[in-house]
């Protein structure tokens, strides 16, 4: 079954990423914030840290609470959450929505190793609650 197209995470850049690993580390963040926490790295503009929450609000990855004239920015899903809607996504698209597909490509191009596919595995039987 395909996901609805309103279901399905638009795409961000490199740098609309790295201001989302931002939020998703320290939480309820100004822009202010997110410019100085970045700063090291990626030294940016006032107006482009603002340019880039805004689209990421727009696209739906943030969401924004007001405190008197300051914009408080918050992520609307854990990462976990939103990386799951992406490989489903790569997995209808690319894998003919087969998550078995998807995994012995993984393993067959050596992204995951037998000791990681077992992890996985037994983390799965956890949580469907059968016997490992």
């Amino acid at each position: 079954m395909r996901s609805k197209p309103e279901d399905q995470p638009k795409t961000i850049s490199d740098l609309e990423q790295k201001v989302m690993d931002f939020v998703w580390g320290h939480g309820p963040c100004t822009a202010e914030a997110c410019r100085e926490g970045l700063a090291d790295t990626h030294p940016l503009k006032d107006s482009t840290v603002r340019t880039i929450l805004r689209r990421l609000e727009a696209k739906g990855y943030l969401q924004h609470d007001v405190d008197g004239r300051t914009f408080l920015y918050r992520p609307m899903e854990a990462p976990q959450t939103v990386a799951a809607r992406a490989v489903k996504q790569i997995i209808d698209k690319l894998c003919g929505g087969s998550v078995e597909a998807l995994l012995v490509g993984m393993v067959d191009h050596s992204v995951l190793d037998r000791k990681q596919l077992q992890s996985v595995a037994a983390k799965i039987a956890s949580k469907k609650g059968t016997p490992r």
